[in-house]
């Protein structure tokens, strides 16, 4: 059975109001011929009596007056939508979390989210703060909106927009150089590398770059997890590290840190606004990540 017309939807209304079958024909410009033909239409669809009828008096049945609500909210809530896309009406208020690595989630997204809401104070705007692989899971299973990150993924389940490119430097407290140089790769010998995990994800940027630093060992690795614990760990003179060019590049002006090697180009990347490939809210996204974009990373 298809499910009830607007039309036939906007008769019931108007019948149940007035409780006068002509004068509800008048109200949406119907004959009561055809007014009743479409009340009957209606009946059948939902498969109950909605009106109980004599020549003296209209009354709503208990399906009737069970339906009413329900067509009053479908109704309202077309009538809004239309506004809306008219631009009559601000949109409807809408909860959306937003994914992002901790570091990067508190030095850019959180100075932007008071603008943010200035722009669409019908978003209400949450933030999630996880690890590149949970966030594109988490986005995959519909736990969270979308996500900020420069991880890449082959999941076709997944889409995004481009929001900035992403440079790299391979950089050491200017303490540590001082006492142990990184001049030429074959230094590397001297140092520890401190990376995120064990298959030196940041790392590759420098190892996978045209001029390689593949040859490079290092005495040993650590993996603290993080960025901003690698960062941490770098200022502290424990070892060296390939990092986020937007996260370093106060502590190079300030001379605690110096680029290592920086006549080898390091590869660079991009962050992305992830969202589910087949979410209607694509315009949504797409706009928010044009927002996103036009603020420099700090």
């Amino acid at each position: 059975m298809p499910a009830p017309s607007l039309d036939n939807l906007r008769c019931f209304l108007a019948a149940a109001r007035l409780l006068r079958f002509r004068e509800a024909a008048r109200s949406v410009a119907l004959t009561p011929a055809a007014f009743g033909q479409r009340i009957k239409q209606l009946e059948e669809q939902v498969g109950a009596t909605l009106f109980a009828r004599t020549t003296r008096q209209v009354r709503l049945t208990e399906a009737g007056l069970l339906l009413l609500p329900y067509v009053e909210r479908c109704l309202t809530t077309l009538d809004e939508g239309v506004r809306a896309a008219r631009g009559e009406i601000g949109p409807p208020a809408q909860d959306l979390v937003l994914g992002t690595r901790h570091e990067l989630g508190m030095s850019w997204i959180v100075p932007q989210l008071g603008a943010l809401a200035a722009e669409r104070p019908y978003l209400n705007l949450h933030l999630y703060f996880g690890a590149a692989d949970d966030l594109h899971r988490k986005v995959r299973a519909l736990e969270i909106d979308c996500a900020v990150t420069s991880a890449r993924s082959d999941d076709p389940k997944l889409d995004s927009v481009r929001l900035h490119r992403e440079d790299y430097l391979l950089v050491g407290s200017a303490r540590l150089f001082a006492k142990t140089p990184l001049d030429k790769p074959s230094d590397a010998r001297h140092h520890t590398l401190l990376d995120i995990a064990a298959d030196l994800p940041l790392f590759r940027y420098l190892r996978d770059s045209k001029e390689s630093g593949e040859g490079m060992r290092f005495a040993r690795h650590t993996y603290l997890g993080t960025t901003a614990a690698i960062l941490r760990r770098v200022l502290d003179g424990a070892g060296v590290a390939v990092l986020p060019e937007y996260l370093v590049v106060a502590s190079l002006a300030r001379g605690r840190l110096v680029r290592a090697l920086p006549r080898i180009p390091l590869r660079y990347d991009h962050f992305r606004l992830v969202f589910r490939a087949d979410d209607t809210r694509r315009a949504l996204f797409e706009s928010l990540g044009a927002s996103l974009a036009r603020v420099p990373l700090a």
